[in-house]
């Protein structure tokens, strides 16, 4: 119906907009909200279930985040200004759940702006995107599209920002030569494997073989890990494998006697991970996530306000869940109240043309441009700079920023190759 609208003369934006104009009754996006009524923004994430680690966090998260911005006077829009709420909704990572929730949350809730993980989940909710207009966010921006006009990724470049990590690797330990990873064989690893195969590939280092792709429903790691250490590896990658898979994965690499440098995109809950093996092992685990009590996060550059104080606040409340996710959906927030005040309204088709003017943002680790287009065919990823993490005596610690526009610059023909292999193009997902 709406590709036979658009080929028809009358734009996406022209219908987006007629759609949501004739859609106010049913509370989906585009009524004005009335001066003092709170503002309510959808956290549309696992909650529940082995993808949780990268939802609940981010909820909690948002809390605090809200709980900042009330307390300093709300949002400040034309019509004056506004609390702030979050509703969630637990999707489970299930597509139906999520477009159910999606759904609710619109339609029940009235919420403004809907936040997700992405991933699994995201096509279950883009009918919702075509037809209410309504402005979503994803961690994952190999969500996006050319068709996802209302879908932004402006926290978290995944899986882009693994590159920084292999390069880094690169010139801090050349004398590494070879590599294995393994991955779950969904829609947040494989992606991840074409690029962190792009990033090895770009650094000179060889895999030893073909990445082993484990069904999700995995559970015992030991033979994984017998197989990935058979070629006696330099490096053991462990892509974005949920932490439900990091934990025991490096148990078994303990186990087994591996003493050699591993690489992850994320290492939650890290301090557990040093309890069931040791310091030692764990020592120069490299992975893309800092705490926000590291010193390196209260320069110029970083965008968020009171990392410091944030981090110190989230494990009062939640000793021992600070992860992946803790700070990106509250960075996210930080842009949307940015652009709505700018905008004057909460109106998704409004915050987006303000978050995007220019072309350029505020991300979290410094300014960013909004870009995408070669490899998504949109230009919805807010992508800059981005942290190298490596433990050190058991605690995580920033070893400097690298650009990933610059690091694509040089080895953008590789990304596109290995994610063509993997079809993972923007044109090759059904």
């Amino acid at each position: 119906m709406l590709s036979k609208i658009i080929g028809s003369g009358l734009t996406r934006r022209t219908f987006l907009k007629s759609t949501a104009a004739t859609a106010l009754s049913a509370g989906l996006p585009g009524a004005a909200l009335a001066a003092g009524e709170t503002i309510k923004i959808g956290f549309l994430a696992p909650l529940t279930g082995p993808v949780a680690a990268w939802g609940k966090p981010g909820l909690d998260g948002c809390q605090i985040w809200a709980e900042r911005v009330n307390a300093a006077g709300g949002i400040k829009l034309e019509s004056g200004s506004h609390m702030v709420e979050f509703i969630g909704y637990d999707n489970e990572y299930d597509p139906a759940k999520a477009r159910t929730g999606a759904t609710k949350l619109i339609r029940e809730d009235g919420v403004s702006f809907i936040m997700m993980l992405g991933g699994d989940t995201w096509p279950g909710v883009q009918p919702v995107a075509d037809k209410t207009g309504m402005l979503f966010s994803t961690l994952l921006p190999s969500d996006l599209s050319p068709d996802t006009t209302t879908l932004i990724a402006p926290a978290e470049v995944h899986p882009i920002y693994n590159v920084t990590g292999v390069e880094w690797l690169a010139e801090n330990k050349p004398e590494l030569k070879t590599a294995v990873m393994c991955a779950q064989d969904d829609a947040l690893g494989l992606p991840s494997v074409a690029t962190y195969l792009a990033a090895f590939e770009a650094a000179g280092i060889t895999m030893n073989e073909e990445p082993l792709l484990f069904d999700p429903a995995t559970t015992d790691f030991a033979p994984v890990v017998t197989r990935l250490l058979s070629s006696s590896p330099d490096i053991v990658c462990l892509d974005t494998c949920y932490s439900d898979y990091v934990h025991p994965i490096c148990e078994q690499l303990f186990q087994q006697g591996y003493e050699g440098q591993i690489i992850s995109c994320t290492a939650d809950f890290y301090d557990q991970i040093i309890a069931k093996t040791s310091k030692e092992f764990m020592e120069g685990f490299v992975f893309q996530f800092p705490d926000f009590d590291d010193p390196a996060l209260n320069s110029d550059q970083i965008n968020f306000e009171d990392p410091n104080g944030f981090f110190a606040e989230y494990n009062k409340r939640h000793p021992g869940e600070w992860g992946a996710v803790s700070w990106e959906y509250a960075s996210i927030m930080d842009l949307w109240k940015a652009a709505a005040e700018k905008a004057g309204s909460a109106d998704p088709e409004a915050v987006i043309a303000a978050m995007k003017e220019g072309g350029t943002g505020e991300h979290a680790f410094g300014d960013a441009r909004w870009w995408g287009t070669e490899l998504f065919g949109i230009d919805n990823a807010l992508v800059g700079d981005w942290p190298v993490v490596v433990i050190e005596n058991g605690k995580a610690t920033i070893k400097g920023f690298k650009n990933i526009p610059d690091w694509y610059d040089k080895h953008g023909d590789l990304l596109v190759k290995h994610m063509k292999a993997y079809d993972q193009m923007w044109d090759q997902r059904g």
